[in-house]
């Protein structure tokens, strides 16, 4: 899935000529704390609820400050740069240009949360297992055949670092809601099973807990 893909037809970028008060209300309709600015094609920066905030908000934004550098996206950029771009800045929305760097629209926070939600690997029954390691000894090969071997596919992955350790958390997500045989299997292997979340259990955890609130308010 690249940008272009997630454009949202929604949002209308600004003019020089609007007021920070015509952008205000335009980020309360979204609920999104930034907007592009555009003159025709060219994309001029990205003005952020802040901005406004600091500025008379009866003048026309292009008479403002800017806070940040002019953040964006190429149209073909993977979701996965338009994430880094989004936590890098903490944008709720980022700019898309094509290779000419004429403007083309913008994807939101919400639209690449929702992509992702509507994605297998999230949808898809499953179970989680949170793994943790050396990073000398991370292999992904490793973990998906020994997940394999018990019948079963990891349907995600991803690595969560820190910069003052060693040691890692890798996060997979498979395909069995009962997993006791994976995780023996892991055990067995001697990797450190630091969570697991069975998706099945939680569901029940909850009806439980839904049946107990109407037993107690049918008392």
């Amino acid at each position: 899935m690249i940008a272009e893909t997630l454009i949202s037809d929604n949002i209308i970028p600004l003019r020089t000529s609007d007021t920070g008060e015509e952008a205000l209300s335009m980020m309360d309709d979204f609920y999104i704390r930034h907007l592009p600015i555009v003159n025709d094609k060219q994309l001029l920066g990205l003005i952020s609820e802040d901005d406004i905030l600091n500025y008379d908000a009866s003048e026309a934004v292009g008479s403002y400050g800017l806070s940040m550098v002019r953040p964006y996206a190429k149209g073909k950029d993977h979701v996965y740069e338009l994430l880094r771009l989004l936590a890098e800045y903490h944008l709720t929305l980022i700019p898309v240009v094509d290779d000419e760097e004429n403007y083309l629209g913008v994807v939101s926070l919400e639209a690449l949360l929702l992509y992702f939600a509507q994605t297998a690997s999230f949808s898809e029954p499953g179970s989680i297992l949170v793994l943790e390691m050396s990073k000398r000894d991370y292999s992904l090969a490793e973990i998906a055949r020994i997940v394999e071997s018990e019948n079963a596919a990891v349907l995600s992955s991803f690595i969560t670092t820190n910069l003052d350790s060693t040691r890692l958390d890798v996060t997979i997500k498979v395909n069995r809601q009962n997993i006791q045989s994976i995780m023996a299997t892991f055990e067995r292997f001697d990797y450190d099973i630091k969570a697991s979340f069975n998706e099945s259990e939680y569901v029940g955890s909850l009806q439980e807990r839904y049946d107990s609130l109407m037993s107690y308010l049918n008392v």
